[in-house]
């Protein structure tokens, strides 16, 4: 017998959407990879890390040769009582200047080459940042969706509840109470339905924006979970950690190397500076009244001395005003360890507590999953009524959909982790990746 030509449009409709779900599917690191090259905030900092290259190589120039062009032109018209006529000058020259001694210039050079590295180590901080923008609006769309589904399952649960009630009911074994309850939490279950529909919607339009990508569906986790321990296991290991390497605290240090360096320019306002210096030039002179017609060619080759003998005062105050920005910077290189070591012995508890939660939540699923299938027996013997029935079941569903959005938070708890000790790379998405079905 051949099936009716409605469910075959059926079947057909159901493969092709499941066909676009699964084309649409990616990993964490894909969809990483896909934001690196569309994240405005991402690619701001990159292009402001770029821009310091040129900068630097703009200071590298003060300790190289310079050269410049300067050419005139001249035309004179004379009328007195006795003499009449003209006199012409046409000349260029190019001027050269190389610096043999110049500390200021030393210094500035040396900062510029600081100001890259605190440029680079910006550019950490906004890949970090990225990773976990992504990883939060990638998981936030699968708790969305495990939310949903355990919504539905619960309200899929109600509904066979309330048709046994009725049931029940109409054969004169349950009151009306057991339907009215029944009746009661399938509306809520329809009322959390829609606001678990709604919510999974609103995170997958966040998780499209921050990877330029639509229709994106994360891959969910492989089942049975098993979430990798936290190495290394010892919160004062991830502090020294973060003081080696965290992107603050190299920024911290190369402020105070950048505030030293100032230091010595400061110095080296008293010092003199020596160039080498050289001209090449040619003039030409015509006119009946040009003192010396003709063309005339001179090069000239000296070393230039400039020092400073009275500044007013100027560097003085300004090496004072140095030196107490140099303690500033000191202190403010004391405050980012601090800082980030409190911030990492934050996320190294927290994580732990996640891990703990998620073990408790496991054994809590088990044990509300018996507690449910007891109810149902005692239900169905008659020692347990409807009540007691979507009780236990509203404990396992809210269970479950716990359980799911602890396990997330965990993986987001790991990655928040390593930035807080400075070593998050995309790498670190790979092992997150091992735990998502493909």
């Amino acid at each position: 017998m051949r099936p009716p030509r409605r469910h075959l449009l059926s079947v057909l409709t159901l493969a092709i959407a499941s066909w676009g779900t699964t084309a649409h599917a990616q990993s964490l690191q894909e969809l990483y990879d896909a934001a690196r090259s569309y994240d405005a905030s991402y690619l701001a900092s990159r292009a402001l890390a770029q821009s310091a290259e040129f900068k630097a190589a703009q200071a590298d120039a003060l300790g190289l040769p310079s050269a410049s062009l300067a050419a005139n032109a001249t035309g004179n018209r004379y009328e007195l009582p006795k003499v009449n006529g003209d006199s012409n000058t046409v000349g260029a020259a190019v001027n050269a200047r190389y610096p043999l001694f110049n500390k200021a210039n030393d210094a500035t050079r040396a900062q510029a080459q600081k100001s890259l590295q605190a440029a680079q180590a910006d550019l950490v901080t906004a890949e970090q940042d990225l990773i976990l923008r992504v990883s939060q609006a990638y998981f936030d769309v699968l708790a969305a969706q495990d939310a949903l589904n355990t919504t539905r399952a619960s309200k899929a649960a109600i509904t066979e509840q309330l048709a046994s009630a009725k049931r029940n009911f109409e054969v004169g074994t349950a009151t009306i109470t057991d339907t009215r309850e029944a009746q009661a939490r399938f509306d809520l279950a329809t009322a959390q339905e829609i606001a678990a529909d709604n919510d999974l919607r609103t995170k997958r339009i966040a998780l499209d924006q921050v990877v330029g990508r639509t229709n994106v569906t994360p891959f969910g986790l492989v089942k049975p979970v098993v979430l990798p321990p936290t190495q290394p296991a010892n919160a004062e290991e991830w502090v020294t950690r973060g003081d080696e390497s965290h992107p603050a605290v190299r920024k911290a240090r190369l402020a105070m190397d950048l505030a030293r360096l100032e230091t010595d320019k400061a110095r080296a306002g008293k010092l003199p500076t020596v160039d080498a210096v050289g001209a090449v030039g040619m003039q030409n002179a015509s006119g009946n009244l040009a003192t010396t017609p003709g063309t005339t060619k001179s090069v000239t080759l000296g070393v230039q001395l400039a020092w400073p003998l009275y500044t007013g005062g100027a560097v003085e105050n300004r090496l004072k005003e140095s030196v107490a920005l140099e303690e500033k910077s000191r202190n403010d290189l004391e405050a980012a360890r601090r800082g980030v070591a409190q911030l990492t012995r934050q996320a190294y508890f927290g994580l732990q507590s996640g891990m703990a939660q998620v073990k408790a939540l496991e054994a809590a699923e088990a044990s509300t999953q018996l507690a449910l299938e007891a109810t149902q027996l005692g239900y169905r013997v008659g020692v347990r009524v409807n009540l007691d029935v979507l009780n236990a079941q509203s404990q396992l569903f809210t269970t479950q959909r716990d359980l799911a959005k602890a396990r997330y938070d965990v993986m987001l708890a790991n990655l928040r982790l390593r930035q807080a000790a400075g070593v998050l790379t995309a790498d670190d998405l790979r092992t997150l990746n091992a735990l998502l079905a493909r």
